[in-house]
């Protein structure tokens, strides 16, 4: 068992207020249920990694899809940047352990590649997993300091460049983790489910495109 908690950052998965990007061509409903899959994907990885603390800053209220053994905090601030540092913050002050944190849009990630993670950050300051968007899909801090990212811009082309820099200029040892891809909209999500063709993600696209096709 790794010396180190993973926290993932999600919202509920409620119609019309998560993946919004997704629709069209999905319905809100539709979107829904797949960032509803999306997320059982993510948190059963963690529940399967090697790591002392599980938690989940939520944003709206747990539902049948949270495995046990997490921790639920809720999520704080405003933009993008303040969430991801009070995530950081709130759960470094509930377990004093290095933090990983995820979102909920990568559902082929897998436990091995988050056990990479843990390894990775025992031996280094911060480990960096890079997004296809230009982003992050994940930020790992052995020393969490919210200030590395408040002010951050997020959800630009440029977000996880900025991030990067923010930890080279901190003078942090940082390891990187491969790029994946994030789902953000339709072409995204196909693409992901082909490289997860066993995930609960892969399993509700193919659900909705049945449906459509009738």
């Amino acid at each position: 068992m790794s010396a180190a908690q993973i926290v993932v950052i999600a919202k509920e998965p409620v119609a019309g207020r998560v993946k919004t990007r997704l629709t069209p061509p999905f319905t809100p409903v539709q979107a829904a249920c797949l960032a509803a899959a999306a997320l059982r994907d993510t948190l059963h990885a963690v529940a399967a990694t090697r790591v002392c603390r599980r938690v989940l800053a939520l944003e709206g209220l747990p539902g049948i899809w949270l495995p046990g053994g997490f921790t639920v905090i809720p999520q704080r601030g405003d933009g993008l940047d303040q969430r991801l540092a009070s995530a950081f913050h709130d759960a470094h002050r509930l377990y004093r352990l290095p933090v990983i944190l995820i979102g909920m849009d990568t559902p082929q990630v897998t436990p091995g590649l988050l056990d990479t993670a843990v390894t990775l950050l025992a031996a280094h300051d911060a480990v960096y997993g890079p997004a296809s968007d230009g982003g992050f899909w994940l930020l790992g801090l052995r020393h969490p300091d919210p200030s590395l990212l408040l002010g951050v811009t997020m959800s630009r082309r440029t977000t996880g460049a900025t991030q990067l820099r923010r930890l080279h200029e901190a003078g942090l040892d940082v390891a990187h983790m491969p790029e994946l891809d994030d789902v953000d909209i339709a072409s995204d999500a196909f693409h992901v489910a082909a490289q997860a063709p066993g995930s609960r993600f892969a399993e509700a696209l193919a659900v909705i495109e049945a449906v459509a096709s009738r």
